[in-house]
């Protein structure tokens, strides 16, 4: 496991200005970039002992804990330097938005196309265990035999397969969203998700490229 502490000791805070680096903060599950804010030693140390990210306040002089108020904290996963080890990529996994304006990010919501809709898509098909099987079909599924949502993705599946082979590219592209949908219900129903699938692929990518080498 790598050494939090001895990561932040190699950071070179005398570098910028009061001795505070700026740190990039990027959502560990999406790779979303959420904000930008300032660290000094003391509240590096304090985000590492914690594990909730904690930043140093310019304009109120004091360290600040990313969500006291809201309530919207983020767990820290990692801490990177630049290469010129002055600024810092704090990896973490947020309890809702990270913006204070209520946005996802600081930066704005992500585009509809970029694949961490997955995440935001995940989060809601997990919200949805806790609803009425009788207003949400994807309840219905959650809380149903494991076997019928099994057969969903069997069913979606070919019709993906026929969509591909005998009608329009945009029927492909709908089974194929029903398909990863249903796949990602059966992941949850499982106890995993599609976090798990991507780790798997990528695994067998450095793998191959290790044996390829």
């Amino acid at each position: 496991m790598t050494d939090l502490n001895q990561d932040i000791e190699w950071i070179d805070w005398e570098k910028n200005v009061d001795g505070l680096v700026p740190a990039i903060v990027q959502d560990a599950k999406t790779g979303v970039v959420l904000m930008l804010a300032w660290l000094n030693q003391e509240a590096a140390r304090q985000t590492v002992t914690t594990g909730k990210v904690t930043f140093f306040s310019r304009s109120r002089q004091s360290l600040w804990v990313k969500g006291e108020t809201s309530g919207n904290y983020l767990d820290l996963v990692s801490i990177r330097m630049d290469c010129d080890k002055d600024t810092v990529l704090i990896r973490a996994n947020p309890h809702g938005p990270s913006c204070h304006t209520g946005e996802e990010t600081c930066f704005g919501s992500p585009e509809p196309t970029d694949f961490s809709f997955l995440s935001t898509l995940q989060s809601v098909i997990e919200q949805r265990r806790s609803e009425d099987a009788k207003s949400s079909y994807t309840a219905s599924l959650l809380k149903g035999p494991l076997h019928r949502v099994a057969q969903k993705v069997g069913e979606e599946a070919v019709e993906t397969i026929l969509a591909a082979t005998s009608r329009e590219t945009d029927d492909m592209i709908d089974e194929g969203a029903d398909l990863l949908f249903h796949l990602m219900v059966l992941l949850s129903a499982k106890g995993s998700d599609l976090s798990a699938v991507v780790q798997r692929l990528s695994e067998r990518h450095i793998s191959k490229t290790t044996r390829d080498s």
